[in-house]
């Protein structure tokens, strides 16, 4: 990062984003590519380019798009976001003939559909290829855009044993993250048409994220395209290790077999108690709900690691016991 050949990205003379932009098109089979400055933005822009305003996307009842992004596309875009609760995340080709709307004035007019893989909120679930394959001809046969919310596209990949390539072929857009998996301090990639970025180069401005001397950052990514991939295998295993481990645990419920990649939801009593009191000895993971924590393996976590977390949730889980019980004996008298 600090010996990056540099330039101004906002006018297209940065060697090195021009490098990574280039490289990752080449990888994914697009087109062309965009540096943004996070996966968020990249979605953000996804849709931007795929829906017109006061048009419509189906997007995962817990998808990112729907609910972390806060409401942008419909701040930004005049885009309404139309969820509907899936089985594991992935959209059917049923599912999507169900979501279609009349040529009536009541309903916004369904232009796209959002997906992600990997996705976050199911645990890190992947799409098979036959499912990819479905949603595509679907997609395709009611003239709806894809856009792919590839924050964790490596992942999948490495998973499945699919190529990015491949995956993404169900799309007509995808935005992945450099940071996550692979470890960059910053940056995402969206890919797609020529004409679908010249047009997101537009979007990207508007929004702020026009970058100067930007090679800092995708000095990073072209590393990590080079380097860190095919060592996401690594998190997987360490992800399934804690597991099942944590399914073992009296007081949590903890499905080992759902674990694709590298994320871990647990239940757990009082999930919000449990994560701080983690993170008090050193573990950090988080509270998506009342009762689960999600904890996330990635590089610089090794099975060490993995194992002194283990031991840490072990005493966590008989600390928050006993002081349970001893609030029960004083209420109670």
């Amino acid at each position: 990062m600090a010996n990056a050949e540099l330039g101004d990205d906002v006018y297209g003379e940065d060697p090195t984003v021009n490098r990574l932009e280039e490289r990752a098109a080449q990888m994914l089979g697009t087109e062309a590519a965009m540096l943004v400055i996070s996966g968020t933005m990249g979605n953000r822009i996804g849709l931007l380019v795929n829906v017109p305003r006061g048009h419509a996307v189906l997007a995962d009842s817990l998808s990112h798009a729907f609910l972390y992004e806060a409401g942008g596309a419909a701040m930004v875009g005049g885009i309404h976001i139309a969820p509907i609760a899936t089985n594991g995340g992935v959209i059917s080709a049923a599912e999507v003939d169900a979501a279609l709307t009349p040529d009536d004035p009541h309903f916004a007019p369904l232009t796209a559909v959002c997906i992600e893989n990997t996705h976050n909120r199911h645990g890190g679930a992947v799409w098979t290829g036959d499912e990819l394959h479905a949603l595509r001809d679907s997609a395709r046969a009611n003239r709806l855009r894809v856009h792919l919310d590839g924050a964790r596209l490596f992942n999948a990949a490495v998973a499945t044993g699919m190529s990015a390539r491949d995956i993404v072929a169900c799309a007509d857009s995808v935005t992945f993250c450099l940071s996550k998996g692979l470890a960059c301090p910053v940056g995402s990639v969206f890919c797609g048409s020529e004409a679908d970025i010249h047009e997101a180069r537009r979007w990207r401005k508007m929004l702020g994220g026009g970058m100067r001397q930007a090679g800092i950052i995708a000095a990073a990514g072209l590393v990590a395209l080079d380097t860190m991939i095919d060592r996401l295998a690594e998190d997987h295993a360490n992800a399934r290790t804690l597991a099942g481990a944590l399914a073992e645990m009296p007081g949590v419920t903890c499905d080992a077999d759902r674990v694709d990649t590298n994320m871990v939801y647990a239940r757990v009593a009082d999930a919000e108690r449990f994560a701080t009191t983690c993170a008090s000895h050193g573990v950090l993971c988080a509270s998506t709900d009342p009762t689960t924590v999600r904890f996330v393996t990635h590089y610089g976590i090794d099975a060490g690691d993995i194992q002194a977390a283990i031991d840490v949730c072990v005493e966590v889980l008989r600390a928050v016991g006993s002081s349970s019980r001893a609030s029960q004996e004083v209420a109670h008298g």
